[in-house]
């Protein structure tokens, strides 16, 4: 009688979403460096060469991963491609209107809010009042959390910037659903 065997697999674990399976695929031009100390992200080509669609994109469809590695590769991708010199020429209303409902979902999660949050910030710095659309429905979920003490000023810095950045609009949406925040602009 023939014992059964169990196979032991070395290979990633069976990719879930679209951002896991594109990475495994290597449709995403990066991959993670294990330092020593650090991780970093270490891009197979030259990041001022990286279209942002589909890949600032692909990389926002990470953010509400929960498993390793692909929460690092996402915040920090999306991240390292908005802080490029010239983001801002590289993004438009089309790629921006893609990108948040994967912000909105991050944020919707206790375990990625931060990350979404981060990330939320990132593009206001880039997008600017472009973001201001999307403001009423990324504050509903910014609300519900403005009360939890350990995030409370994080989310009050970010409100900051998403009005400096959006202006009297971007005040009027965030006034909308947090009616406590104190305005920059008097």
């Amino acid at each position: 009688m023939a014992s059964r065997t169990s196979k032991t697999s070395t290979a990633s674990p069976v990719a879930k979403s679209n951002f896991a399976v594109e990475y495994n695929n290597g449709n995403i031009p990066c991959r993670l460096n294990h330092g020593s100390v650090k991780h970093k992200l270490e891009w197979k080509v030259d990041i001022a060469q990286v279209p942002f669609d589909p890949i600032l994109i692909l990389l926002a469809s990470g953010l509400p991963e929960t498993s390793h590695p692909y929460t690092f590769l996402s915040e920090t991708g999306f991240r390292e491609l908005l802080e490029q010199p010239d983001a801002a020429s590289k993004i438009n209303q089309q790629v921006v209107d893609r990108v948040i409902p994967h912000v909105k979902l991050a944020l919707s999660n206790d375990s990625r809010f931060l990350a979404g949050l981060n990330s939320l910030e990132s593009l206001s710095n880039v997008v600017h009042e472009s973001l201001n659309v999307h403001l009423k429905s990324i504050m509903q979920q910014l609300a519900k959390k403005s009360t939890d003490r350990k995030l409370k000023e994080r989310i009050m810095d970010v409100l900051q910037v998403l009005e400096q950045n959006g202006g009297k609009d971007a005040l009027v949406a965030i006034k909308s659903k947090i009616p406590t925040y104190t305005p920059l602009i008097c």
